[in-house]
């Protein structure tokens, strides 16, 4: 008798077969591709970096190497830490693990991030003389449906906003996802994070805040929630648990002995 083609068993067989050679393509291509998508990720971190600096982003590369350091802070005593290559540190990565991060209180966490690492990057922007013109933070919250993922340029002073660029999040476009417009951005360049008593004042707030307003930035129209998302990371990333710290030892001249 001849056989049946077109048993149940057989069409399974075929199936599992084709799933299996699908997995290992699949997976392949995955494991093959990976050294060009952490380049692609890298190159893209170098091009935000340079942009928040006020640097050119026709060569990245040589720009970045000629005018970006990297160093890693401790953020709980604000101090640089000895480190073979700050460039490469995951803060994403670290933030995960238990490890190199901690556990934040409902309190503290007031950006929505659940932990953050202990250890975080930081880049100085020199210019062709060498001298240090403004530090780079990564900063991220939770806004209305997304973490937001930032950079903010802080002059040398340790307390003006030089920049400041949103360039991963999931914010609604047209709405919240005006975080990465241009022209809003524009509007932080010039403000202050603290007050004379050191206290956190820079503001988010509902509407036009004039320029001569030093710790005030336009909300975002129609976005109300990713407005108080950008303002709970401001809020965080400036405060005690965040670079806080750091922000004070560079107010008190960490640039020049450290």
């Amino acid at each position: 008798m001849a056989q049946n083609n077109d048993s149940i068993g057989k069409t399974f067989t075929v199936i599992g077969g084709l799933c299996l050679v699908c997995s290992i393509l699949v997976s392949g291509a995955a494991v093959g591709l990976r050294p060009l998508q952490d380049a692609a990720k890298a190159r893209d971190r170098q091009v935000n970096i340079l942009t928040v600096a006020g640097l050119p982003t026709v060569s990245v590369a040589k720009t970045y190497q000629q005018h970006i350091e990297a160093r890693l802070v401790d953020l709980d005593t604000g101090r640089f830490v000895e480190a073979e290559d700050a460039d490469s540190y995951d803060l994403r990565r670290a933030a995960k693990d238990p490890a190199t991060s901690i556990a934040l209180t409902p309190e503290e966490d007031v950006a929505g991030i659940r932990r953050r690492a202990k250890l975080a990057p930081v880049y100085l922007s020199r210019d062709e003389q060498g001298q240090v013109q403004s530090v780079i933070l990564p900063i991220y919250g939770q806004g209305l449906w997304s973490t937001m993922y930032a950079f903010i340029a802080v002059a040398t002073d340790g307390n003006t906003v030089q920049g400041i660029t949103y360039y991963d999040h999931g914010e609604t476009p047209g709405l919240g996802g005006e975080v990465e417009n241009p022209r809003w951005q524009a509007l932080w360049k010039g403000k202050e994070l603290y007050d004379e008593d050191g206290q956190m004042a820079l503001t988010v707030i509902k509407g036009h805040a004039e320029a001569s307003e030093h710790f005030k930035v336009d909300g975002l129209s129609g976005a109300t929630l990713t407005s108080k998302g950008v303002q709970h990371t401001i809020s965080f990333w400036m405060g005690p648990k965040g670079y806080g710290p750091f922000l004070s030892e560079l107010r008190k001249g960490v640039l020049s002995h450290g």
